[in-house]
């Protein structure tokens, strides 16, 4: 079996296609490229947004809405890995599709089957290219944006490094400079975020940060880079170029790193500091220590615990609906996540 290290490098719609939606190629031969030079090395989930951008030329009046956007991306999906599977045979590498939905990650069985799949495919040499299957993803199954769909793969497969491509470069200071290293997220590293974000993507810098403050609680380290100047991936994974966020110590098991991988946006509660020093002390999470239900999600769903401030202190599954839990809130005896179905970060 390859013993090699897990990396995950997402690319971003903004970095891989021209103004127009259509792929960038030459960015895309400088990609594989890149790639190339650190195959041997790692075990590779390549993520890569623009399909949509890739596809909506063919689509006629184009305006956006969702079932456009659905046919942009089954067109643009395949030229999309046309371009990626040229650039690569260059190098004598084959690559995989893998389209996601949110519920590979949510089960478990479907999880660990996904998990199978790409060693089988490393196994082989090949690296699979994972993108959202935005084909039949609705609303409410959809990954907020790749950087989601990253880390989920970065934590599940309990990666080394988490790579995020952007057109910035990395995490820029309240002057325009690059900040280099980030240790700990305090509120002084959300706080130089401007709000504005690419208008190719979905994801902006703010989502980057949370994924990678998620990503480095679970142990992974996280870099933001560009492909701005030479050789910049590669640079990126030397610690040179980009913002590199500093993974923390985690003694998290595999299953606790898969919990804790189980997406952040499918809905959140509130909950009151008894309920957080309970929780603390490896207890069950009980509706009496809910202040508010936010977002819808199913029995079985993953959910984030925020505390009275709305800092994350836990990732659960929980064991009731948003409405059913809507209805006992403040009952005594309600288990609304079991202990062993918490991972606290």
């Amino acid at each position: 079996m390859n013993m090699n290290p897990v990396l995950i490098l997402k690319f971003g719609t903004a970095s891989i296609t021209k103004p127009n939606g259509e792929p960038n190629e030459p960015v895309m031969v400088d990609i594989a490229r890149q790639v190339a030079a650190l195959h041997p090395h790692y075990r590779i989930v390549l993520v890569s947004s623009g399909a949509v951008g890739a596809g909506k030329g063919l689509i006629q009046n184009y305006r956006g809405d969702i079932t456009q956007r659905k046919a942009a991306a089954a067109v643009g999906n395949l030229l999309l890995l046309n371009q990626y599977s040229r650039f690569f045979s260059i190098y004598g590498i084959s690559i995989a599709q893998s389209l996601c939905e949110r519920h590979h990650f949510a089960n478990r069985d479907q999880f660990l089957q996904l998990k199978q799949t790409y060693e089988e495919l490393w196994a082989n040499g090949i690296i699979p290219i994972a993108n959202e299957n935005d084909v039949v993803s609705n609303r409410e199954l959809r990954f907020s944006d790749n950087d989601e769909l990253a880390t989920l793969i970065a934590a599940g497969f309990g990666a080394e490094s988490l790579m995020l491509c952007t057109s910035v470069g990395g995490l820029l200071d309240a002057s325009g400079q690059i900040i280099r290293r980030v240790t700990t997220f305090d509120e002084g590293v959300f706080g130089v975020v401007r709000p504005e974000k690419s208008a190719a993507g979905l994801g902006g810098m703010a989502s980057k940060l949370t994924f990678a403050k998620l990503a480095t609680r679970l142990g992974i380290r996280v870099v933001i880079f560009g492909l701005n100047e030479p050789d910049g991936l590669t640079r990126a994974m030397r610690g040179e170029v980009g913002t590199e966020f500093v993974a923390q110590e985690t003694t998290l098991s595999a299953r606790s790193r898969w919990l804790g991988s189980g997406s952040l946006t499918v809905g959140r509660v509130r909950v009151d500091a008894g309920a957080v020093r309970a929780l603390g002390q490896r207890r069950s999470l009980l509706a009496v220590g809910v202040r508010d239900v936010l977002g819808e999600f199913a029995a079985g769903e993953m959910i984030e615990i925020i505390d009275e401030q709305d800092v994350t202190v836990a990732v659960a599954r929980a064991r009731l609906s948003s409405e059913t839990l809507t209805q006992q809130l403040h009952q005594q005896n309600v288990d609304v996540a079991n202990a062993s179905d918490i991972v606290l970060l």
